[in-house]
């Protein structure tokens, strides 16, 4: 929450500091500078395979330290197993965000429209997840 604040002030310090409209600006600011070279980073191939190997070798981890006998203590077993937890539950609250995000995107609404679709279907899934804990009792 705090680097969004952070973003927030930076991009209004930089739509505030010009003197035409946004958009109109053709040399762009340090602000657009970092979202170009971030959108680069993020479209190659080669960051999304080794983010998966290591974000699939960190859960894998994790669980197979947590579960297995390798002399660790059980309060670091569970605290590695719960850790897994969180991370697929991060995941999944990733995945459901910004993909209710990019298909409200490529319809060709705005940001705004990408951010409340998204905000929207995190919160309908974590509604689900409450009422099914409470009937059921998924988690522990």
């Amino acid at each position: 929450m705090g680097l969004l604040v952070v973003a927030t002030f930076v991009a209004i310090a930089e739509i505030g500091g010009k003197r035409t409209a946004p958009g109109r600006d053709e040399t762009g600011g340090q602000y657009e500078a970092i979202v170009a070279s971030l959108s680069e980073v993020v479209r190659t191939p080669v960051v999304w395979a080794i983010s998966f190997v290591g974000i699939t070798a960190l859960i894998g981890g994790s669980i197979l330290l947590g579960v297995g006998s390798f002399g660790i203590s059980e309060g670091l077993a569970g605290t590695l197993v719960t850790v897994a937890y969180l991370l697929v539950g991060l995941l999944l609250v990733g995945f459901v965000f910004l993909g209710a995000y990019f298909a409200t995107r490529s319809r060709g609404l705005g940001n705004a429209h990408g951010v409340a679709a998204g905000t929207l279907a995190t919160g309908a899934a974590f509604l689900v997840l409450v009422t099914v804990q409470l009937v059921v009792g998924v988690l522990g």
